[in-house]
């Protein structure tokens, strides 16, 4: 910023013009800009660690958990977890066949490989669990 204001950004839903503009400012006005997605000490950790876990798991599914007036779903801290984990596993997850009778929507949607599941239910604050997976195991 102008004052010299290090920018410290605790959001999702940015888009990558927004992003690479916040970039350019911070450059332009030698401020340090960081943007991440979830202040949370818990979310943090768990997005390192699932990251490191899906270079040696082949299937992932998030489920996450908010309030039923959240804005967004799946959450922003949801995606930023699928899309972490996928670039650390360089290739893609692997996914359960369908079952004959399955309905599509009932399977959650597929971000970069990972299935995400979201529950909105009043009384819910933030919660989300992260399942790898592969023959005879699975992590949480």
């Amino acid at each position: 910023t102008k004052q010299g204001v290090n920018l410290v950004i605790g959001t999702t839903g940015l888009t990558a013009d927004e992003l690479s503009e916040i970039a350019r400012l911070a450059l332009a006005h030698k401020v340090g800009a960081v943007v991440a997605p979830n202040f949370a000490l818990g979310a943090v950790l768990m997005i390192h660690l699932a990251k490191l876990a899906a270079k040696y798991l082949d299937y992932a599914e998030i489920i996450e958990l908010h309030h039923d007036l959240k804005a967004d779903s799946p959450s922003g801290t949801a995606l930023s977890t699928a899309r972490v984990m996928a670039a650390a596993r360089g290739k893609p997850f692997k996914r359960p066949p369908p079952e004959q009778k399955e309905t599509p929507a009932s399977r959650g949607e597929q971000v970069e490989g990972v299935t995400i599941h979201s529950v909105r239910l009043p009384g819910l604050v933030a919660h989300q669990e992260v399942l790898l997976g592969g023959p005879g195991q699975v992590e949480q």
